[in-house]
């Protein structure tokens, strides 16, 4: 299973994977500037770690070298951990103010 999948990345050119995982990275962008709903915010930073991540893998295949494939466990891990804390903060934004619109959190201040 594994050597299909390898496959799969060595048949495809490494453009092809530069290309697609800019295009996530900058439609997580235009997520994190545009949108004012604190999940959608969080889905687009998501979106930007798993473009990050896919181009890890590509280049760590690439280069058969398995450091990078390694390294998106630990991005994997921390981005499981930012959505637990996000999360469990925007639950209490949400307890406070009956919204997770992020205009309203200048309210929090005083």
């Amino acid at each position: 299973m594994l050597n299909v999948i390898l496959n799969i990345f060595t048949v495809v050119p490494i453009q092809y994977y530069i290309i697609v995982s800019a295009a996530l990275f900058c439609i997580g962008v235009l997520g994190v500037l545009f949108r004012r709903n604190a999940i959608i915010i969080f889905m687009s930073v998501e979106m930007m770690l798993n473009a990050v991540n896919l181009l890890l893998v590509a280049f760590s295949v690439y280069h058969n070298d398995a450091n990078g494939q390694v390294f998106v466990f630990f991005v994997m891990a921390v981005a499981a951990a930012e959505v637990a804390v996000g999360l469990a903060i925007l639950v209490t934004i949400f307890k406070n103010l009956h919204s997770i619109d992020i205009d309203e959190l200048k309210n929090l201040k005083w």
